[in-house]
């Protein structure tokens, strides 16, 4: 009886290891067309155009009354942050929103950045473009691809672009200095929302790519977290001979005989090479992944089957949607923070050369066994001191020391 739940235990590993063992394959990059309406036979427009951020008196005026016009419930005694994002807490943000936040210095933040719009598959595309205010003599930058994920945009990298720009300025070595790019997701931010359905992180990837070839560069890194980090590994799946590397600060790792391996428990995490800070980050199993994705994974379910439903009330009320992206700026910062009356405020391996940064509160720990499955060429494995899901807007530095730890191992290779 022992003896046949062995073998067949054993033949099994042996298929496993056989159908999923390493093939270099890519994925096809295709062509897209998003825009309205059928695509036009003329060729598309190519052009970069300068973009500036701007708002207006009516505009803020008609914000301050649907703010106005909110109407709280009181919530449940006790319940802080577990049901969602605090209504008494919300009365204050709501008074800052109102009464304090300076819209106009806002927008000149906003605009501290280079911004620009082209024309891809239809759809106008919009990202900054951050060049170095000075290089050491006979360098060049290395190009820099920055993808934000959900609910982001790109915003997030504004703390870590002077990072890697101008490192010398900030306390770091110009051993690497980067030129960097940050375009916003079709739909996010200022980028044109797609017609048709099916735009997903593979179509994603190659518009990006597309930007990056229209910008001159041929060979570039890339970095991403959430949807970042899915539509930088399509990218390197695509186009693996113009990626220099990949940086990624979330990993989704699905197919892989090690995802099911922590329900054999604790115990056997270290015969299967979970280091000790592996184990603290996963265990116990059932609270910090089980629950914590039950929990934390609501908004995801509507916005896959019925975004234009929720779409209606989030579009209509800006209190409505600051409670929904704030309450994720909370609890994925740190899962503690629902404690606080304040809320603390699969598919193909990849084969281009990689790092990580394994954050403590990210939504869930991917140890360097899980990723290396997918991403053979894992050079470079951090666990970060601290930080959550919003790398790059919580912990700039940190992130941006990865980032160029890795890079100099790739450079390397």
């Amino acid at each position: 009886m022992w003896l046949e739940l062995v073998l067949a235990s054993l033949l099994g590993f042996v298929i496993y290891w056989f159908v999923s063992r390493d093939k270099e394959e890519t994925l096809p990059l295709g062509d897209g067309w998003w825009g309205p309406g059928s695509k036009p036979s003329a060729k598309e427009d190519e052009s970069i155009r300068p973009f500036k951020v701007e708002t207006s008196d009516e505009e803020i005026k008609d914000l301050h009354q649907r703010i106005d016009r909110f109407r709280a419930s009181p919530p449940l005694e006790g319940s802080r942050f577990h049901y969602g994002f605090n209504s008494n807490y919300m009365k204050k943000v709501v008074s800052y929103w109102r009464n304090e936040f300076d819209w106009r210095k806002q927008v000149e933040i906003l605009n501290q950045y280079p911004h620009f719009k082209t024309k891809i598959e239809g759809l106008d595309i919009h990202f900054i473009h951050v060049k170095p205010p000075q290089l050491p003599s006979g360098r060049t930058p290395k190009p820099l691809l920055m993808v934000h994920g959900w609910p982001g945009s790109f915003y997030e990298f504004y703390k870590i672009i002077p990072l890697l720009t101008d490192p010398k300025s900030h306390g770091l070595s110009d051993e690497h200095v980067f030129e960097v790019i940050c375009p916003s997701i079709p739909g996010y931010g200022y980028s044109e929302a797609s017609s048709k359905k099916g735009l997903n992180s593979v179509a994603t990837a190659r518009i990006f790519y597309k930007l990056m070839t229209r910008l001159g560069f041929q060979k570039f890194y890339i970095q991403g977290g959430d949807w970042g980090s899915l539509i930088c590994t399509n990218m390197a799946q695509m186009v693996p001979n113009h990626v220099k590397g990949l940086h990624l600060n979330m990993a989704f790792i699905s197919r892989s005989f090690y995802t099911m391996t922590p329900l054999l428990g604790q115990r056997f995490g270290r015969f299967l090479g979970y280091t000790e800070k592996d184990i603290e980050l996963l265990y116990p199993y059932k609270e910090k992944v089980f629950y914590s994705i039950m929990r934390e994974s609501g908004y995801l379910h509507i916005q896959a089957t019925k975004p234009d439903t929720v779409g209606c009330a989030l579009n209509d009320s800006p209190v409505g949607l600051a409670a929904y992206i704030l309450e994720k700026f909370s609890t994925w910062t740190k899962s503690e923070y629902r404690e606080l009356e304040d809320g603390g405020l699969e598919r193909m391996k990849v084969f281009v050369p990689t790092g990580f940064s394994a954050f403590p509160s990210e939504l869930l720990h991917a140890p360097e066994k899980w990723v290396k499955v997918k991403y053979p060429k894992l050079i470079s494995y951090s666990y970060m001191e601290r930080g959550g899901h919003f790398a790059a807007f919580e912990e700039p530095k940190l992130l941006a020391q990865d980032i160029r730890k890795f890079v100099s191992l790739a450079e390397l290779q």
